[in-house]
């Protein structure tokens, strides 16, 4: 059933849809009579029929949620050209809560000022368009551009049984490799991941992170594109 992101959905009744739900609803080729999922991001979802090409009627809310069983933050210094939109497109179908673009000292996307405001809207619209095609009712946040540095000096400590993780640091002798890493978690532990950028992150960086409470984590022995690692931890977590 075709699915559509409402702003603010206000309950059981006639809805009268913005200009970006009605282009929606046009692109879908819905018509008077036809049913769909409706939902705004908030929880749930509402069962809803087509009254005419600007207005639904909402039928019946029903409380479904399709979360992970744990909340999962990627922190990702970001990749650069078509690349974030794909890792923000396939972090979302995955069931990532929140991400968190970041600067870092080898990253050829640099964003700042109203350049990084429209890329953060640019995002948030590829997280609303996944989950209408995954499923999900809860959109996945995009937090604000921020270096590396500034990131970690502002995180506060991990709550106690949450974990945190450093990928993209090969080169660390000690770093976990994910089974066992995997085996320290609780059932419902949250996780906040930090992944580099294209070269990895340099060893003030990995220091920086460390300090902070990251430990470097080995998903194997082949060497993993900035886009691709996040997204291989997210897969691993959401099925394990």
């Amino acid at each position: 059933m075709p699915r559509l992101f409402v702003d603010a959905l206000p309950g059981a009744g006639e809805l009268r849809l913005a200009d970006a739900a009605r282009r929606h609803l046009q692109v879908l080729r819905l018509r008077a009579g036809d049913a769909l999922t409706l939902f705004d991001g908030r929880g749930g979802e509402w069962r809803a029929r087509v009254i005419d090409d600007a207005r639904v009627e909402l039928l019946a809310h029903d409380a479904v949620e399709r979360e992970l069983a744990r909340r999962v933050v990627l922190a990702v210094a970001m990749p650069a050209n078509e690349r974030m939109d794909w890792l923000v497109e396939k972090a979302t179908e995955l069931g990532v809560d929140a991400l968190q673009p970041l600067h870092a000292a080898r990253s050829v996307l640099r964003l700042h000022g109203e350049r990084a405001q429209r890329r953060l809207q640019h995002w948030q619209a590829i997280a609303t368009s996944a989950c209408e095609q995954c499923g999900r009712n809860r959109v996945p946040r995009l937090l604000p551009v921020a270096s590396l540095a500034d990131w970690l000096a502002a995180l506060a400590p991990a709550a106690p049984g949450d974990a945190r993780c450093l990928l993209a640091a090969p080169a660390q002798g000690a770093a976990a490799p994910y089974p066992a890493w995997r085996g320290r978690l609780g059932a419902d532990a949250a996780v906040l991941a930090l992944s580099g950028p294209e070269g990895g992150f340099d060893a003030t960086e990995i220091e920086l992170a460390q300090r902070a409470g990251f430990t470097p984590l080995s998903l194997g022995a082949r060497v993993l594109r900035a886009e691709t690692a996040p997204l291989a931890l997210l897969a691993a977590l959401a099925v394990g």
